[in-house]
């Protein structure tokens, strides 16, 4: 798991992922054995228990996002690996491809690249003067960078100017985002990856204390207080991974299952940070929620 035990998150998905497998015959303790490791967002944990887990020889390995199932891919290419919520798995190289993934893994993808005009769209509508951009995205993995090159691409005919915030270390966010205080023409679009979801408490509460304008890439960061955010529903995608997983151990091969997209995007607005940062939401924004947080 690419969280720290204690995340209340985690634990939803991970309960999501035991029930599924228990409607599938499957109960952890009787005629199962599941073993956790939470690496949070330490890239030296997710090799230490990568290595770990690959040595206990498991009949498949579930990997949550893409730091996990790197590590585990480099060790070994024939115990099965199903991961939940990669993003670019073709472009990062987990797989030959979607339909085809070939190898020893496959599984659930986010979102594609082309989500990050979603977000954006988002941003203009909640603050239409908006002129500058920061995006964070962590640029150590090919999706962080394919998500920052997309919400540029996507900006290109607006005359916006972005600017980077590299998540994976906190007083560099600290610093980088009260830059940001009394800017009133800036927004900020936090994209998917294991950094910003571990360091989400610290960039939520800076975006409310300098009243910035913040759209996020999952559904849990408004659920935690972010102001809006458009992506998968990652319940779900663990709930889907239960499947693949009782396929392999009833003698399904990884690349004989195809890589699979989410079934349901979800819109959360969270009204009372648009009130406390003295926001107007679009009325056709409430009308688009899937959820709203009063």
């Amino acid at each position: 798991m690419n969280f720290r035990e204690q995340d209340q998150e985690a634990h939803a998905r991970i309960a999501a992922f035991l029930n599924a497998l228990q409607k599938l015959g499957w109960s952890a303790g009787d005629n199962l054995l599941v073993e956790i490791r939470w690496s949070g967002d330490d890239p030296d944990l997710s090799r230490k228990y990568a290595e770990e887990l690959v040595k206990t020889n498991p009949e498949v390995i579930m990997a949550s996002a893409s730091p996990n199932a790197a590590a585990l891919k480099r060790l070994t290419q024939s115990i099965p690996i199903i991961f939940v919520n990669l993003i670019d798995p073709i472009g990062s190289g987990m797989v030959a491809s979607m339909a085809q993934p070939g190898g020893n893994l496959t599984g659930f993808t986010a979102f594609e690249y082309n989500l990050a005009g979603k977000w954006l769209e988002l941003l203009k509508e909640f603050a239409p003067g908006v002129t500058e951009v920061t995006v964070i995205e962590d640029p150590s993995y090919a999706s962080g960078i394919g998500q920052f090159a997309a919400i540029q691409a996507f900006g290109a005919s607006s005359n916006l100017d972005f600017r980077v915030i590299d998540p994976r270390d906190r007083s560099a966010i600290a610093a980088d985002m009260s830059a940001l205080a009394g800017r009133p023409h800036v927004g900020i679009i936090v994209t998917g990856s294991t950094s910003a979801g571990a360091q989400r408490d610290l960039i939520i509460a800076l975006a409310l204390q300098y009243r910035v304008a913040t759209i996020y890439s999952f559904p849990f960061f408004a659920q935690s207080g972010g102001l809006v955010a458009y992506g998968p529903d990652t319940i779900e995608g663990y709930s889907r991974a239960a499947e693949y997983i009782d396929r392999v151990l009833r003698g399904a091969r990884p690349q004989d299952l195809p890589v699979q997209a989410p079934n349901h995007y979800k819109l959360v607005v969270n009204m009372r940070t648009a009130k406390a940062i003295g926001l107007d939401v679009p009325p056709a924004v409430l009308a688009r929620a899937d959820e709203i947080i009063e």
